[in-house]
């Protein structure tokens, strides 16, 4: 009969497809021509070692470490820039007029103030991610920065992590058409934060892990969003305080995404994006965030690039050298700061759903303190 399945339709057989060369993209880390500003890194604790690193690698050039605890910023010193000055005094580093750029890496309550004192001196600012913790202060600082004339850029260090750079990139330039859906899902095992910091984080995974997939969904969709639904839950046997367990589910105008987070997998961790177009498609698998194979499927064949880097630290390579290139060329970074309320606002509505039980707009819930009280 005319118009009848195939057997293999019906059993949903995959065609299989040839081996391709896989295309050029430009998914490293992005680096300036010739500006090479002087830099201070403004907190010496946490994931500093990650940006030291980076920009050491990179030849970047960090003058001053600034930390209220001198001991550390001297540690970060003597391990990474043995020539930089060290001070407890952000006023201090303020003045100087040989520090154009400022990376800041604090916490976010106390980062607020000290990305506005940067801004007003004329400083360049590179914010440790979440930006903020409510979008009405971070579009006020991304206004202050345009009133002022310099950029303010979010260290969102996902965005060069290879695989998803990769991706993007193939996005971006259309290699897989329009697209319908992107499904990430992670499995691994979080449980290393019981006993520090981190514990005190309610919505841990979501907030301060998820974040980094938020944002990646938002450098393919842009403000497609118009409703995300999620859940959390505690995993059995889970030790540490906040629930280890999340998921969101995304509509957005022309397909879905979903994002998926077991944080309590002790054994046989792994990682997996695919990614659908209407000209082909995009996945990434391996068992952690460093590892990845990717590979473009469209009517061509399947290409499988071989990606040189890692996530940890071509990431904080790529958030700094991207400021540092938009500067030089006078447009916005790709990771701007008021690019990235898209995606805090995506976050904050996926937290807010985990609390009410009911689909979010993106942007409606404008703080992570509304995020997380109930309704009515």
């Amino acid at each position: 009969m005319s118009g009848t399945p195939s057997e293999d339709a019906y059993a949903l057989k995959a065609a299989e497809t040839r081996l391709v060369a896989a295309p050029d993209l430009a998914y490293r880390p992005p680096r300036p021509r010739t500006y090479a500003p002087r830099i201070a890194l403004v907190g010496a604790g946490g994931i500093s070692f990650a940006h030291l690193d980076a920009y050491r690698k990179a030849g970047f050039d960090v003058a001053v470490i600034c930390n209220r605890t001198l001991a550390k910023a001297a540690e970060r010193r003597d391990e990474f820039f043995p020539n930089a000055a060290i001070t407890d005094d952000l006023a201090a580093v303020l003045v100087r007029d040989d520090i154009e750029v400022l990376d800041i890496t604090t916490h976010p309550a106390e980062r607020e103030g000290m990305i506005e004192r940067a801004l007003l001196a004329g400083k360049h600012v590179l914010s440790q991610k979440p930006y903020v913790l409510d979008l009405d202060t971070g579009e006020r600082l991304a206004d202050l920065a345009e009133r002022q004339g310099v950029k303010l850029a979010v260290n969102q260090n996902g965005r060069w992590a290879p695989h998803l750079a990769w991706m993007r990139e193939a996005v971006r330039t259309g290699l897989i058409g329009d697209l319908v859906s992107c499904h990430v899902s992670i499995h691994w095992n979080h449980g290393w934060i019981k006993g520090t910091p981190f514990e005190a984080i309610d919505d841990l995974v979501l907030y301060d892990f998820g974040v980094h997939w938020f944002d990646f969904l938002v450098s393919l969709i842009g403000d497609r969003a118009t409703s995300v639904y999620a859940t959390r839950a505690r995993a059995a046997g889970q030790e540490a305080r906040p629930p280890l367990l999340a998921q969101a589910l995304v509509e957005f105008d022309g397909g879905q995404a979903s994002l998926g987070f077991d944080g309590a997998t002790p054994f046989g961790p792994q990682d997996r994006t695919y990614i659908a177009g209407t000209g082909g498609s995009l996945s990434s698998t391996g068992p952690d965030l460093g590892i990845q194979a990717v590979e473009l499927t469209t009517m061509a064949g399947t290409a499988r690039p071989a990606l040189a880097g890692s996530w940890f630290n071509d990431g904080f390579a790529g958030t700094m050298g991207e400021l540092l290139s938009a500067i030089e060329d006078g447009r916005e970074p790709l990771n701007g700061a008021r690019a990235n309320l898209r995606s805090l606002g995506l976050t904050f509505a996926a937290i807010a759903s985990t609390h009410r039980g009911t689909p979010v707009v993106p942007s409606a819930v404008r703080s992570l303190e509304e995020a997380k009280r109930s309704p009515g």
